[in-house]
């Protein structure tokens, strides 16, 4: 009688699991899949390489006068964090991997800041030390960072297989993901990343913190110099007195605080007072809808617009009625512009155009859209006019993005609002249009909205002798109700670096 296969493996695979104290039945059934076993070493890999890095994954090491704690973090989108307790944190897109580099300023050491205060000519070699103590951390976290990750995830594979083997293919994994995320973080750093850093924290200290934008494009290098004025920056934030530094403007730089869509929302001239302060503003420019209704009652509330402390320029939303034109034109240091009418402030000629339509008069139907591109055409032609009469615009203003699209090619700058949503682009013909979000949070209306609606408002820097945008600062504060802070420096592409 022949001898049936089946059963002739089944009595083997019996023989060899009864030595091990397995049923066989219960072997065959529950063998796990492939992919499972793969996807369970994995997830031990990565929970214990986490742990590692959680618990000793960390370097404490002096950068110039700072004490700092550097720390590799698992990410999903990379770049580099400066913790600046109680400021805030810098954040910079410095690489893409699934690992962040977390640099917590602890404190300023009393004597190596003395040092600097009494010897101030030991500033300049302070980028050298800085480079020199920040690549020794780096080194050091590191080394630390491969021996936390793969003990981590080797003890976790221990303690979870029990296996000898299976621990070290583990830690094998887990050194090579982490040498993967290395090379990734290398060949995608991007050093000029510190020219574009996003601010969060006290609103007051963001001008220091960021820096200047004029100089960032001016005296950029290599990375290690623009690390070197950050660390000095923090080091005038956290001098003896435990005062802040006045900020300095550079005198090449003109500063333009761009707002828009205020809608009768009083806080306003607090926020915009404050940043005329903190960052030395030459002019504002309110791209409309200050009001709501545009009644003769709400007037009173654009008297504070005479004590902000710089020229304000000023064009008609589709919120703001001839009563509000008019009685703006009677209010000290405010400058209305409408049918293309230019005016210069500070060397800066700035041209724009009421919007056409007052939507809250309900007795007239609204014309849309052609009649915004009607009256950019307007603006347009009398920018040509300007030009021809050998006095050219360096920044054009209409409320309605559509019609400040109409400008396109007649001017280097256009300004817009209307949208309350923040947006910069490149026309086809060269002209930048810069459509700010509501500098109110959409009014006292945005009471009716589930969420507050954001404050947004922008510093835009402009080289003082051709007028053009060297960089611009994107404010965003909490609706009311909320006392968040976020500066975001952006760079246009032509002027950066290389």
């Amino acid at each position: 009688m022949a001898r049936d296969p089946f059963r002739a493996t089944y009595l083997r695979v019996r023989r060899h699991y009864r030595s091990h104290r397995v049923s066989p039945t219960s072997a065959l059934v529950h063998a796990p899949h492939p992919y499972a076993r793969a996807l369970g070493l994995t997830a031990v890999v990565l929970l214990g390489a986490w742990l590692g890095l959680l618990i000793v994954g960390s370097v404490r090491t002096p950068v110039g006068p700072m004490d700092t704690n550097m720390t590799l973090r698992p990410s999903l989108s990379g770049g580099t964090k400066i913790n600046v307790s109680p400021l805030g944190a810098l954040e910079l897109n410095t690489h893409i991997a699934p690992i962040r580099l977390d640099v917590d300023v602890d404190q300023l050491d009393p004597v190596r800041s003395q040092a600097l205060v009494e010897h101030p000519e030991r500033l300049s070699g302070l980028q050298g030390e800085v480079t020199g103590d920040v690549s020794a951390g780096a080194t050091e976290l590191a080394v630390r960072s491969c021996v936390a990750v793969v003990s981590g995830a080797t003890a976790l594979g221990l303690a979870v297989y029990r296996r000898p083997r299976k621990a070290l293919a583990a830690g094998g994994l887990a050194l090579a993901l982490l040498t993967a995320s290395g090379v990734s973080a290398y060949v995608t750093w991007n050093p000029k990343s510190v020219l574009e850093p996003k601010f969060s924290g006290l609103l007051s200290s963001a001008p220091s913190v960021v820096g200047n934008a004029r100089s960032i494009v001016a005296e950029f290098d290599v990375y290690q110099k623009e690390l070197a004025r950050l660390v000095t920056n923090v080091t005038k934030l956290y001098d003896a007195t435990s005062t802040l530094p006045t900020y300095q403007p550079d005198p090449a730089t003109m500063r333009v605080l761009h707002v828009s869509d205020i809608h009768l929302n009083p806080a306003s001239w607090h926020i915009i007072g404050s940043l005329v302060e903190q960052y030395d503003i030459d002019v504002i420019i309110d791209s409309g809808d200050t009001m709501d209704h545009g009644t003769g009652a709400e007037n009173s509330f654009l008297d504070p617009i005479s004590d902000l402390g710089a020229p304000y320029i000023w064009v008609r939303g589709n919120h703001d009625s001839a009563v509000t034109q008019k009685y703006l034109r009677g209010l000290k240091g405010v400058r209305v512009l409408d049918e293309g009418s230019a005016v210069t402030v500070d060397g800066l000629r700035v041209a724009g155009m009421g919007d056409p339509q007052f939507t809250p008069d309900r007795s007239v139907e609204a014309e849309g859209d052609p009649a915004e591109r009607m009256a950019g055409m307007r603006l347009a032609s009398a920018l040509r006019d300007q030009e021809r009469a050998g006095t050219p615009v360096d920044i054009a203003v209409a409320h309605n993005p559509v019609a400040a699209r109409e400008t396109d090619g007649e001017v280097p700058l256009v300004l817009a609002g209307h949208t309350h949503n923040r947006k910069t682009e490149v026309m086809k013909y060269g002209t930048r249009l810069r459509i700010e979000g509501s500098s109110g949070g959409g009014g006292l209306r945005a009471l009716q909205n589930d969420k507050p609606e954001k404050v947004r408002t922008s510093v835009l820097y402009l080289d003082r002798t051709t007028k053009r945008l060297q960089a611009w600062d994107e404010i965003t504060l909490g609706g009311l109700g909320l006392t968040t802070a976020e500066v975001s420096r952006h760079l246009p592409k032509e002027n950066r670096p290389g």
